[in-house]
């Protein structure tokens, strides 16, 4: 069965980063989707130290990554990435269930 999301390597070594700087134990992250922006929804990544009880699993085999359970049918088939530019750098999210997004990239909306 295919995951709901895909992790690209980029994506993995800075998850890898941010767990070990946690300082205490993690299951993996979290993502979700929340109202937010001009577009309608943005992403929210967090630490996860839990699973809960209907959370998408995407085990990579060093950490898991949890999709909360209102999020899963807006980012299935989605490739997370991790970008480094001059002046910025984070997360990305190509999603194919996109429809557009704002002007600034904040938000989306399906």
């Amino acid at each position: 069965m295919k995951s709901a999301i895909s992790i690209t390597d980029s994506a993995a070594s800075r998850i890898r980063a941010l767990l070990a700087a946690r300082g205490k134990p993690s299951v993996g992250i979290k993502i979700g989707v929340r109202t937010k922006g001009c577009s309608g929804l943005s992403y929210t990544v967090e630490y996860a130290d839990v699973v809960e009880k209907f959370d998408e699993v995407v085990d990579t085999g060093e950490f898991k990554v949890l999709i909360d359970p209102k999020a899963v049918i807006f980012l299935i088939g989605t490739v997370m990435d991790y970008v480094e530019e001059k002046l910025k750098s984070g997360f990305t999210f190509r999603n194919p269930n996109e429809k557009g997004r704002c002007g600034c990239g904040e938000s989306f909306h399906v």
